[in-house]
């Protein structure tokens, strides 16, 4: 029996082709689409709904969303009530927001997986950026973005910093924010010890970038994503066809990696 499909955000820049992606794998049946300003139209044999409460009227098995941080906790909430899995791809969610996700998961028997760039090579920069915060205790996040992206940081820079808050083992040799002189909104802000810089400008699609320093040398790891969205379609289904095995959160695309 096919994995049934709700894809949220189905006629947007990356849900667009994950909706595609859906509904021309053998495996996967795409039973439901939401686009709140497309509702009624045709999508791959569907209509589109303009909410997730309308999809879910529909048995499904997981609920994929790339909508909007406004939005997303409410779809996820909604659809662990309603005994689906989630898959996120949407940014922008808070650290509060990821607690009450967890606990509804897991009072729901069901698995959340939560990543804020499900494609391969991102996973790899926070992957090695892990393994140098090991050794280098001075290190900072860069995040670039198109200048309309509507969050800060990106959900790819957010997770690379708590990661990295989590592993560093040598103290960073930087002058405390609190006893620098001038706007300390310069030095950016604080996710956990590591201090992360949005850059939102045109030119930008979406990239992040990883500084280390010692003395005398410096390390840059960076991920630059290209003008598709299909790094982050085969991502997402390997997810989606895994968090069924999952209880609770699950944040990053290394979590199902090595299922």
């Amino acid at each position: 029996m096919s994995l049934r499909i709700v894809v949220a955000g189905a006629t947007g820049w990356t849900g667009g082709a994950v909706a595609k992606a859906v509904a021309d794998a053998n495996d996967l049946a795409l039973v439901g689409a939401v686009a709140r300003r497309s509702a009624g139209q045709e999508l791959h044999g569907l209509t589109l709904v303009a909410s997730v409460k309308e999809a879910l009227a529909v048995p499904a098995d997981v609920l994929i969303d790339y909508t909007h941080p406004t939005a997303v906790k409410d779809h996820a909430l909604a659809a662990l009530a309603a005994g689906v899995h989630v898959v996120v791809g949407t940014s922008g969610l808070t650290a509060e927001d990821y607690r009450e996700i967890d606990v509804a998961a897991r009072g729901a028997g069901r698995g959340v997986v939560a990543a804020g760039n499900f494609s391969l090579t991102a996973t790899l920069l926070t992957r090695f950026a892990q393994q140098a915060a090991e050794w280098i205790g001075d290190v900072e996040v860069i995040d670039y973005a198109s200048a309309k992206k509507a969050d800060v940081p990106s959900g790819t820079a957010r997770e690379l910093a708590e990661k990295l808050d989590a592993v560093r083992s040598h103290p960073s040799t930087t002058r405390p924010v609190a006893e620098i002189l001038g706007p300390k909104e310069a030095r950016g802000a604080a996710i956990g010890s590591v201090q992360v810089h949005s850059v939102r400008a045109p030119g930008f699609i979406l990239s992040c970038e990883a500084l280390f320093s010692l003395a005398g040398e410096r390390l840059a790891i960076r991920h630059d994503a290209g003008e598709s969205a299909e790094p982050y379609v085969s991502g997402t289904l390997l997810a989606a066809r895994r968090v069924g095995g999952l209880i609770g959160l699950h944040r990053g695309l290394d979590a199902v990696l090595n299922g």
